[in-house]
């Protein structure tokens, strides 16, 4: 199968290779770039832990003078990795859903064990800080990334893609979806897609592309690129 992927090359460079190994024609066209934030010094001491709904939160963050004893919520398996390559002992990670974020740190940490730091993006899927604050929760967000639209795309692809469409193209974020139909219109791509499955991130990602005329749609969680091959 021809299968695109739209992440940053360093957020897909080893599925692509999975991929690939299992004999798939692979594309690549990424619609954002991440650039990291200054955000206010933190005494990382007031927390008593650490919440990541992605890695770019991780890799943006200087974590030198973080206890990494410090119990730590992680958003899916990605993150998990992420956050333990940089030598974060006590994780949790959840599926790849942010409400089941939600519920794994509503049973493993009280509301009463203290402060809880939250690292993310400028913009999130869900307000897992104000849902927590809700629930009685003490939490700070910081934020320390931002997705940019990727201005000029590779022509060559673009015209590699017009002859052989992708039978299925996977998007992870709402600002991608934004920007790929933006692509879609600006390239007038808009009729070459009903033979291609678009695989996307959650139900607010997905949205955004109703407006194309897909083969089907799928929703997945991260990890589960592999397995949704042998759902179509």
């Amino acid at each position: 199968m021809h299968i695109l992927f739209t992440r940053p090359l360093e957020d897909c460079h080893e599925i692509i290779l999975k991929f690939q190994s299992l004999g798939h024609n692979v594309s690549h066209l990424p619609l954002i770039s991440v650039q990291g934030l200054k955000h206010e010094d933190l005494d990382y001491s007031d927390f008593k832990g650490i919440i990541f709904t992605s890695s770019n939160a991780i890799k943006f963050l200087d974590t030198k003078d973080i206890d990494k004893n410090i119990i730590c919520f992680c958003v899916g398996s990605a993150t998990e990795k992420k956050a333990r390559s940089v030598g974060f002992q006590n994780v949790f990670a959840a599926d790849g859903n942010v409400d089941n974020l939600k519920e794994l740190i509503l049973l493993n940490f009280n509301s009463s064990n203290g402060k809880l730091l939250y690292v993310s993006g400028e913009i999130v899927s869900s307000s897992l800080d104000e849902k927590l604050v809700s629930a009685g929760y003490n939490i700070k967000r910081v934020i320390n990334y931002r997705a940019n639209q990727i201005e000029k795309y590779d022509q060559d692809l673009i015209e590699k893609l017009k002859l052989k469409m992708p039978d299925i193209v996977y998007v992870y974020s709402q600002n991608s979806s934004i920007n790929f139909l933006k692509l879609i219109k600006d390239y007038q791509l808009e009729a070459l897609w009903m033979n291609t499955n678009l695989m996307c991130l959650g139900e607010k990602t997905s949205s955004i592309l109703n407006e194309i005329k897909w083969k089907k749609i799928f929703l997945f969680n991260p990890g589960e690129e592999e397995f949704l091959l042998y759902k179509i």
